[in-house]
Formats: structure tokens, C-alpha cells, sequence
């Protein structure tokens, strides 16, 4: 017993250090390129922003990590160790969210971990309804079997059945492309079954090598920081590259910290997404960055990523 005591006061001296190591970063300033843009209407931001110049491969997308936890498990009593979003898939999108991911199980319902909630079929029905009040927004939506769970049967069937109509065929040449040159079709989907086949080459699903990342297991900010830094570092260009990568401004609860809730460790790194772009140009990086996610998506987190596409756009970045 002592020497798990000691174990954690051990963390959360590292918890602080690192907490405070992020605070002296952020003194040093928060600004890029494009920092001090705030879009008018974060429902239409892509279409603001003029789809006949905004390519693909220019957007950073603000995205979302286990998108559709708003209403997972139990509230008060599960709940508090799934839920990493508290908005709708809908509220999201019409916040200015464009990637999202969903975690699905067997029976089509989503999941994190073990705990359960609502049907696939609420997000299908929540990007649709977003669909038919824009023109010009673009979506990618990722949908994974969860991890522990089997592949929803014929989930690509069902996928292209009830998304069909707006499915932007998987295609090295979309990266290149304007959004103006892809419409009318508006989604992107990513389908990363566990065991069922991949999507095939030219399929109107997009297969797992196109959106990837390089995920850490820690409760420690600055230790995903840093990480993230490094990893995306060794990525191409965005200009270059044929693939979408992620970078997710996320810690995660583990099981030897008494603290498992997700908000109060996502606390820890939630206000340092402005930090990590502005790093991003310091270290040489500026021009990789992608799709950035995080946990309780806010205005000032899509701004922050809007503000960069404003930029690329306007040859500022």
C-alpha cells in the first residue's frame, strides 16, 4: 500500500511539472499565422472561405475524439469515464466541427470501450440534416469497430446505402482538388473494420491507411505534446502528402491513476491548442498540420484551426 502511495504522489508531482512546463510555454505567446481570424459563421466556415481556391489538402480540420459520447452510458455513474463530447453530432457539425470520430459495435451502436450508447443510425440522421442546410461544407467521417468488438455485419453496405448520395469516391486526387471540384458530393468515409476486408482501391469508402495518427496512451500533457510534435514532424508536407493525418490535443485517463474520469485529465491539455499550432511554426512544422482533434470541442479551438485554413488560403501560411 505504501508504495502505491508513493507511486502516486510521484505522478502527480510529474503531472504538475509538466502542467507547469506547458504554462511557461504558453507565456512565450500563442500567435501563427492566421491566429487572429474569427470566422462570421462557423456553420458555413469552409464556404466562407471561397470553394473555388479552398483545395483539400489546405484545410485544417478541427475535429472531434470519440465524437458521439453526448449521451453514452449512465449519467452520474458511467458516464463520467466515457463521455468525451457533450454536444450532438448535428451541434458539433454546426459549431464548425468537420472530422469526427465514431466508435461502433456489432449491433450498429455506438460505444467507448464497453459502455453503450444510441444507434449509428442518430449520427447518419445528424450529418443529413447538416447536409441539407449547407452547400459547400465538406465532412469526414471515420467510422472504426471498436476496439474488444466484432464488425457490424455488411456495415459497408450500410454505409454506402444511407450515405451514398453524398460520398466523395476514395481517390489520391481529391487532395488536390477544390472543394468546388469535389461537390456536389460532401463526405469523405473512412471505414476501419477490424476483420472484415478494407475497403478497396477506388471504393466509394475510403480504407484506413487514408487517415491515420500516431495515438499515445498517457495522462501526461506535456508528455503528448511532445509527442505529437515529433510525430507529426515526420510527416509530409500537407501539400505533398496522399493521406489525412491526425493529431489529437487529447491525455487520456489510465488505470493506475485514481483520476479515470476523462474531463478532469482532458483538463490538463485542453487549453493549449493555439500552443501546439504556434509550436507548430516555431519547430518548422506549420505546414503539416492536418486534422487536429480534441476532447469537448469549443468556438476557440474550431477559430484556431479555421484561422490557419484562413491563411493557407490567402498565402499567409
Amino acid at each position: 500500500m505504501g508504495s502505491q502511495v508513493s507511486k502516486q504522489i510521484e505522478k502527480r508531482k510529474t503531472i504538475e511539472k509538466e502542467e507547469k512546463s506547458l504554462c511557461d510555454l504558453k507565456r512565450l505567446g500563442e500567435n501563427y499565422p492566421g491566429s487572429d481570424y474569427i470566422p462570421l459563421d462557423r456553420k458555413h466556415w469552409m464556404s466562407n472561405l471561397n470553394p473555388e481556391k479552398l483545395k483539400i489538402n489546405m484545410i485544417v480540420w478541427p475535429g472531434t475524439h470519440d465524437s458521439a459520447t453526448n449521451k453514452i452510458g449512465i449519467p452520474g455513474i458511467t458516464r463520467p469515464f466515457a463521455q468525451c463530447q457533450t454536444l450532438s453530432i448535428y451541434n458539433q457539425l454546426v459549431r464548425g466541427t468537420r472530422v469526427f470520430d465514431i466508435r461502433v459495435q456489432e449491433d450498429r451502436r455506438v460505444c467507448h470501450g464497453i459502455i453503450l450508447t444510441y444507434s449509428v443510425d442518430i449520427v447518419i440522421k445528424d450529418v443529413k440534416k447538416f447536409l441539407s442546410e449547407t452547400e459547400s461544407e465538406i465532412i469526414i467521417l471515420e467510422v472504426r469497430t471498436e476496439y474488444g468488438h466484432n464488425d457490424p455485419p455488411e456495415f459497408d453496405k450500410y454505409l454506402e446505402e444511407n450515405l451514398g448520395e453524398y460520398l466523395i469516391h476514395q481517390d489520391d486526387s481529391v487532395f488536390d482538388k477544390t472543394i468546388a471540384q469535389v461537390l456536389p458530393k460532401r463526405v469523405i468515409c473512412v471505414w476501419k473494420p477490424r476483420n472484415s476486408p478494407q475497403p478497396k482501391a477506388r471504393s466509394i469508402l475510403w480504407s484506413a491507411g487514408y487517415l491515420r495518427d500516431n495515438w499515445i496512451n498517457t495522462d501526461f500533457p506535456l508528455t503528448k505534446f511532445e509527442s505529437n510534435m515529433k510525430y507529426l514532424s515526420e510527416q509530409e508536407r500537407v501539400m505533398s502528402r496522399k493521406y489525412f493525418y491526425r493529431v489529437e490535443n487529447t491525455v487520456t485517463p489510465v488505470p493506475d491513476n485514481p483520476i479515470v474520469c476523462v474531463k478532469p485529465v482532458t483538463e490538463r491539455i485542453h487549453g493549449y491548442s493555439r500552443l501546439f499550432i504556434s509550436q507548430c511554426f516555431s519547430k518548422g512544422c506549420g505546414d503539416r498540420l492536418q486534422i487536429f482533434s480534441t476532447d469537448f470541442i469549443d468556438l476557440d479551438f474550431v477559430d484556431a484551426c479555421v484561422g490557419l485554413t484562413y491563411a493557407r488560403v490567402e498565402g499567409k501560411a
